[in-house]
């Protein structure tokens, strides 16, 4: 039996999870801002938390300890969407995002690697998105705080090998969830007429719940099998749609990388 942490447990993938492993038998430690909507179960901790409160998290992650005699595995899930325009997205909107996004699970992170590291063993997993990899017009925000997790845990990966803590970002592609209805994405509370494609993508987005390609029972499936086996690349993209995506971006980059090739070696110190 094996001790979890999961955020942002009370909807979408995080609720999936959560389920999942109480089935499975294992203790489940879940933050929410909703505690109301997550199950009663004898092997669960739900805390209420503002991941953007340091000292919130770091009780919460105390809390897991003291209930179940250690912590094995970190899901760092909480996250929205946001679909607006570069121009369009307020500081204070920014500043949200990343309190979730990064500031969040940089809280979580500080709080649980003090025991990761003390028994010389665990898993981080944080979710990431194909938009982690392959930013969208219009997802600029979610995608800056996506890639900003992205460089964090390639980072952290090499920081914690030596102390036996596996890390993966899981790249999901769209998922039939909550995700893009209202209780999950942010609009711009500024809009700008400048945008008409930006509008249209929007438009299209938000009639999509219900029709998305990715399954959230298999992906959480997924991300136990990812933890259970242990040998998962950094990077697991989850979809097929987001292989796709993957697999052309590459081909792009390594265009764009050989376009600069002329330029790039001209600046070295003769």
């Amino acid at each position: 039996m094996s001790t979890w942490f999961v955020t942002g447990a009370s909807r979408g993938l995080g609720l999936e999870l959560v389920e999942q492993l109480l089935e499975r038998g294992e203790n489940v430690a879940a933050t929410t801002r909703s505690a109301a909507r997550m199950p009663e179960h004898p092997n669960l901790l739900v805390r209420e938390v503002d991941l953007a409160d340091e000292k919130q998290v770091a009780e919460a992650v105390a809390a897991t300890q003291e209930r179940f005699g250690r912590l094995d595995v970190v899901v760092n899930n909480a996250g929205y969407g946001h679909l607006a325009a570069v121009e369009e997205v307020t500081d204070a909107e920014a500043r949200t995002m990343f309190d979730v996004q990064i500031f969040g699970a940089w809280n979580v992170l500080r709080a649980a690697l003090p025991l990761l590291r003390a028994q010389r063993s665990g898993h981080i997993v944080n979710i990431s998105s194909i938009v982690g990899l392959v930013p969208f017009p219009g997802w600029g925000l979610y995608a800056a705080g996506k890639f900003a997790l992205e460089g964090l845990s390639e980072s952290l990966a090499a920081e914690v090998a030596d102390f036996g803590i596996k890390v993966n970002l899981i790249e999901p592609g769209y998922l039939r969830t909550d995700f893009l209805r209202p209780v999950s994405i942010a609009l711009p509370s500024a809009p700008v007429d400048a945008y008409p494609a930006v509008r249209e993508m929007t438009k299209q987005h938000l009639a999509m719940p219900g029709t998305q390609l990715g399954d959230p029972v298999k992906a959480a499936a997924a991300i136990i099998q990812v933890v259970e086996a242990g040998n998962a690349p950094l990077h697991q993209l989850l979809g097929s749609d987001s292989y796709a995506l993957a697999t052309a971006k590459l081909e792009a980059l390594r265009a764009e990388v050989e376009a600069g090739r002329e330029l790039a070696v001209t600046t070295d110190i003769a």
